[in-house]
């Protein structure tokens, strides 16, 4: 017996004289989201937007190309829906162009918040296999998706140069080129969170996996991608402008088509929008994170 006791205390020594590299701790307040161990695994992150972006279009035939084939599809069929039979105006601006760049942005706002609303659903097998920040997956989900954006983002501006070549004077670009980068952004964030609350609700509530479907539809429809803002009666306008999403469309399309104006109140307000839609969706998702395997 006396044995086994010296055993015991020596393993209980050495146990204290290791050195962890690091301890797994239950979460206790909703402020808990670890947002450390984020960084701790960067390197994780960064595989992970590696794997979406070399994954996506493993093994078809057409690769890369899948990305342009969609937008040139998608302004295809504006130009003779929306421009030849309902002759929806484009503010004296390209009609190719005028979709083209609405499609482009849009795309990357509905690429960010597609993936990241099915982050439960499309990950249960690896989060109930072993520990990482859950967090690292809906943030690889917006940076790799800023590959597909920069490939179409590319596809507009060869389009662009174009008809800058062709019809000189007729286009140009000013100093509001340098709001590209926060646009894209907000973009980001407001995909980003919105992505996260709809996927946690989705745990429990599988309605709301159909809901995501042809809801972007009608959010689509309800920004201005396919028409200008001023295309929409006065007294229905409002309703466009509570549409966070509304004023970085027009933003966007005013820096390459100068078509409209910048919308600044519109951006104040999509950047107050895209802030709380974060803080809101990263409590959220930490909350659910704790117990999703329970329900999912």
């Amino acid at each position: 017996m006396r044995l086994f006791l010296q055993s015991e205390f020596n393993s209980l020594e050495n146990q204290k004289e290791q050195n962890w590299t690091m301890e797994i701790k239950p979460t206790k307040s909703w402020f808990d989201i670890g947002l450390g161990d984020v960084w701790n695994y960067r390197d994780l992150l960064w595989l992970f937007v590696k794997r979406d972006i070399v994954t996506v279009y493993q093994q078809t035939i057409l690769g890369v190309f899948w990305f342009f084939i969609p937008p040139v599809l998608t302004t295809i069929t504006y130009l003779v829906i929306f421009s030849e039979v309902a002759k929806i105006p484009t503010n004296d601006s390209p009609p190719v162009l005028f979709y083209l760049c609405g499609i482009v942005i849009w795309s990357y706002f509905a690429e960010c918040f597609n993936r990241t609303s099915a982050t439960f659903s499309s990950n249960a097998g690896i989060f109930g296999k072993v520990y990482f920040p859950r967090l690292v997956v809906p943030m690889s989900t917006v940076i790799s998706s800023l590959f597909k954006f920069g490939v179409q983002f590319l596809l507009f501006l060869l389009i662009f140069g174009f008809y800058f070549i062709k019809y000189p004077g007729t286009l140009q670009v000013g100093l509001s080129i340098f709001l590209l980068p926060y646009l894209l952004l907000l973009m980001a964030v407001i995909g980003m969170g919105t992505g996260m609350i709809f996927s946690s609700l989705t745990t429990k509530y599988r309605d709301f996996t159909f809901l995501i479907g042809f809801g972007m539809q009608l959010l689509m429809y309800a920004t201005p991608v396919i028409y200008p803002t001023s295309f929409i009666p006065e007294r229905f306008r409002i309703y466009s402008l509570i549409n966070p999403l509304s004023s970085i469309v027009e933003t966007f399309r005013y820096i390459f088509l100068h078509a409209g104006s910048i919308p600044w109140n519109g951006l104040a307000y999509s950047s107050i929008f895209a802030f709380l839609s974060l803080v809101i969706g990263i409590f959220v998702f930490s909350k659910v994170e704790r117990s999703f395997m329970d329900t999912i």
